[in-house]
């Protein structure tokens, strides 16, 4: 880069304004970070009840443990060694603004693997230990996202102008700090923002089921169906998140988003301390599971899975090779950039079958804690908001971009992720 690039910046004054604008730069990373504490808390207490007032905040003794820092960071510092480890492949990613690729490590499913096996031999059955440390370690990733979020913020404006993102360049420091300036902020060679999505929070959720697993071990012998339900669907999402890896190459967090507090913060605190609640609610609140109702739960979530997973290689197999047997013979529209949109197939039923299989998944994950508290199923309910929202999004990127071809492609795809409903 320049010596002088940083004073080349100019906003995107035209960029539009996401999550409620300004006001949503200020209000949500105030209310997320809260709501985490606040749902680690219910799901401690012996009521579980979300709609309870007073909220059970926990206690200042109860958020601060010396030993949290120690561990977190040392967990980050696992993983880093072992993403710059030579194992896997390398790939590159999609083309910049300035026509370059970045290229990335394929390696989170090595990482994965190793990680699990250095904490088996290192604590074993005294994993469970880590239960009372969650909330001070929640409290330390939160604190550690808002120090990592002001440095990629003020190392942003020593980048060039060609490499920041166009939605988190708008000149509004609250905005910017929120959404993120920079779009693929690296040391050297180790990005970012790709090491934060898949590595320490995504592989620390299945570390947080674990401890919760052993915890009811200790508790109680033997952990029950529902936990080992639980358990086992959550650990297959992020295997299989990881043994694809690559596919996060191409999507809107790596290809579009800055690198802010709204990524940073997702992926270091609200996945591993939120998406961790129904294995948290399982230690103190057992459910009892019958045989067939623990059997419809495994169908619904292996055909939540089967929809997310062939749909997911459908379109990454169209977008390496479209000549692929697989994938030549599906329909598909043109636009005017020379993309092709699939009309047919699994992209043919909705605009995102992922998405409808990543909620019947998130249901399969609820239905094991049983009926009688709202707190397991905040997850699926957020996570539905998330990906109405997720895809309102990308609608607006793909009309502004496609003109045209979109609103033909919308009208051989009508339904966006539920068929027949949405």
């Amino acid at each position: 880069m320049g010596p002088n690039s940083h004073l080349k910046h100019r906003p995107s004054q035209d960029a539009e304004r996401e999550f409620g604008g300004t006001l949503g730069a200020v209000c949500i990373p105030i209310l997320l970070p809260l709501t985490v504490l606040f749902l680690m808390s219910v799901s401690r207490s012996s009521e579980a009840a979300v709609f309870r007032w007073p909220p059970p905040f926990p206690s200042a003794d109860q958020l601060w443990d010396p030993l949290a820092p120690v561990i977190l960071l040392g967990w980050i510092i696992l993983q880093a060694f072992l993403y710059v480890l030579p194992l896997g492949t390398v790939s590159e990613g999609l083309a910049l603004k300035d026509g370059t690729r970045l290229k990335y490590p394929i390696n989170g499913f090595p990482a994965l693997c190793v990680s699990g096996a250095l904490l088996m031999l290192a604590l074993g059955a005294r994993l469970g230990d880590l239960f009372e440390l969650l909330l001070p370690l929640a409290l330390c990733a939160i604190a550690l996202s808002f120090l990592f979020s002001f440095y990629l913020y003020i190392r942003s404006f020593w980048s060039p102008s060609c490499a920041l993102a166009s939605g988190g360049n708008t000149g509004n420091p609250l905005y910017d700090f929120f959404m993120g300036r920079e779009l693929n902020p690296r040391i050297g060679t180790f990005d970012l923002k790709y090491f934060c999505e898949l590595r320490p929070g995504l592989i620390g959720w299945v570390v947080i089921n674990l401890c919760m697993l052993m915890k009811e071990v200790e508790l109680r012998g033997s952990p029950s169906l529902a936990m080992l339900l639980v358990t086992s669907f959550q650990l297959l999402y992020v295997a299989d998140a990881l043994w694809n890896e690559e596919a996060v190459l191409s999507t809107m967090d790596i290809v579009h988003d800055g690198f802010g507090f709204m990524l940073v913060f997702g992926d270091l605190a609200w996945v591993p301390f939120t998406y961790s609640l129904q294995a948290a609610f399982l230690v103190n609140h057992p459910q009892t599971l019958s045989l067939a109702g623990a059997m419809a739960i495994i169908v619904l979530n292996g055909v939540g899975y089967y929809i997310f997973r062939k749909s997911n290689s459908q379109k990454n197999q169209f977008r390496r090779d479209p000549t692929h047997p697989d994938v030549a013979k599906l329909e598909t529209v043109v636009t005017s950039t020379g993309k092709r949109l699939l009309v047919s197939g699994w992209w043919g039923l909705v605009r995102h079958p992922n998405y409808l299989g990543d909620l019947l998944m998130a249901l399969a994950w609820s239905l094991p804690c049983g009926f009688s508290h709202f707190l397991p199923y905040f997850y699926v309910i957020y996570f539905t908001i998330l990906l109405i929202h997720r895809e309102a999004r990308d609608e607006r990127h793909c009309r502004t971009k496609y003109g045209l071809a979109w609103d033909n492609y919308c009208c051989r795809v009508p339904y966006r992720i539920f068929p027949y409903i949405y």
